[in-house]
């Protein structure tokens, strides 16, 4: 059955269409907003919105953009205003946190590095500005293509691949202690 199908029969009130439509996209939806914000608790809650605000404009949904695609772009927007409520909470309530990372205690296995290594990864892109975060998250992360990336956060194609320029430079400042440090 196509997306469109079952927005259809979801419409008609057909609750199991609806449940299809989270079950195939609730992994990119996941995917997107961790990426955006990091594991914690306000990602769940943001990617449980997601589906919401979609349940709720459906009925305005045309087919002109591809439902993954439609879905992602409501995962950016709301994952950039949980960051801007972050922001304004981190200002009245706490200093920025500017320690570096812990150093790693004894031996780890090798499974242990790979994890640790990528939780060091995505503390580095959580550091990024929202707009460079954005761009890696669907490029990098996501694998959307550079067109694909431009049209859900509607902006031109050289702007996106300017800030995955500039977004890959500054990862390569915050991650070079590590790099450094495997040579």
């Amino acid at each position: 059955m196509t997306d469109l199908q079952l927005i259809e029969q979801a419409l008609d009130g057909n609750d199991h269409a609806f449940e299809q439509i989270v079950r195939k996209y609730e992994n990119r939806v996941a995917a997107t907003v961790i990426g955006m914000l990091g594991k914690c608790d306000a990602a769940d809650d943001v990617g449980q919105e997601v589906f919401i605000r979609f349940y709720k404009v459906m009925h305005k949904f045309r087919g002109s953009a591809n439902l993954g695609t439609y879905l992602t772009r409501i995962a950016i927007n709301l994952s950039i205003n949980e960051l801007k409520r972050r922001k304004r909470r981190l200002m009245f309530f706490s200093k920025p946190d500017d320690r570096p990372f812990p150093e790693p205690a004894g031996e780890p296995d090798d499974s242990a590095v790979n994890s640790e290594e990528k939780e060091l990864v995505q503390k580095a892109i959580q550091k990024l500005d929202t707009k460079f975060r954005s761009v890696v998250v669907l490029r990098l992360m996501e694998g959307y293509s550079t067109e694909e990336t431009a049209k859900i956060l509607s902006i031109p194609i050289g702007t996106v691949l300017s800030r995955l320029a500039r977004a890959q430079k500054k990862l390569k400042v915050l991650l070079a202690p590590i790099i450094l440090e495997e040579v």
